[in-house]
């Protein structure tokens, strides 16, 4: 029991006084493009809505991948029965803080200790923190200060002290604006880009089109174009059960180009792709249709 009960003095101690973790397997993310980071997604649901939590996932796999989610809060209450789905949903696991007091968001000490008995074991690249609470901003640094990246996920009102804090803050506002953008796009026709297979396999639940849309927008380039490659890791991040077996395809480079609302093409030895003008996507989609 005695060294339980230290534990997090040491880490209370090394939040404090800023000494590092001894011996850290992994260095600091030098860049937000290294998609081969691990991420650890802190979740303080006391101070976020369970609607983000899909926007905030499929955004972080632009960065590299949440090998670690999990969600702080007092489950015993209905207060965070909205998240309960979620959980489920994209496997986050819920961390149990009762409330001591009224009125005092309980997440705080659970999220801050498991941050940093994470950055001491040296298992990710860089942390997320998803939270409005200005009560993170000495951890935000803290983890900086360690060479680790770290991103922020909050609203608008968000604290200045937080949103100066990290490496790269993300409004959560803008993830809900651009995820509403391109759904009904991706609920335009969704059987004419279906083709008809009769070994395919019953289609999975999440919309491919509206999936397809945002991977290829997270990775493209100025022009739109985006190569498949890339393409294929951020679905594979977001998705993980994501196979175009499932949609009667061997292949990515086949499942694209069959997708009238995408264009594809071939630049040096790279194969790329990028979303049509929504009249071409009709016009393409019409004569598939009348096959």
């Amino acid at each position: 029991m005695a060294s339980g009960q230290e534990a997090p003095q040491c880490v209370e101690k090394s939040l404090r006084f800023g000494s590092d973790p001894p011996s850290p397997r992994v260095g600091r993310v030098d860049n937000e493009s290294s998609t081969t980071a691990r991420i650890a997604v802190l979740i303080d649901c006391d101070n976020v809505s369970a609607k983000h939590a899909g926007d905030v996932l499929e955004e972080l796999a632009r960065y590299g991948t949440p090998t670690v989610k999990r969600a702080y809060g007092d489950w015993t209450t209905t207060q965070l029965t909205g998240w309960k789905s979620e959980l489920h949903r994209h496997a986050i696991q819920p961390v149990q803080q009762f409330a001591y007091t009224v009125g005092k968001n309980s997440s705080d000490s659970a999220l801050i200790i498991d941050a940093m008995d994470l950055l001491w074991q040296g298992n990710v690249e860089a942390f997320a923190l998803v939270s409005s609470d200005s009560d993170f901003t000495r951890l935000a640094t803290r983890l900086r200060e360690s060479g680790k990246r770290v991103y922020g996920l909050g609203r608008r009102k968000t604290p200045e002290s937080l949103r100066r804090a990290v490496d790269q803050f993300i409004f959560l506002e803008v993830l809900a604006e651009a995820s509403s953008a391109e759904e009904p796009e991706a609920e335009r026709a969704p059987e004419a880009s279906q083709p008809a297979v009769a070994d395919a396999k019953e289609a999975p639940t999440f919309n491919l089109r509206s999936a397809l849309t945002k991977a290829i927008n997270s990775t493209s380039g100025d022009d739109g174009w985006a190569t498949l490659g890339p393409v294929g890791q951020h679905l594979s991040r977001a998705h993980a059960d994501f196979d175009p077996r499932d949609f009667g395809h061997q292949k990515l480079s086949t499942l694209v180009e069959e997708q009238p609302y995408l264009e594809t093409r071939t630049d040096g030895s790279r194969r790329q792709v990028r979303l049509r003008s929504r009249r071409v996507a009709k016009a393409s989609a019409a004569k598939r249709t009348a096959r």
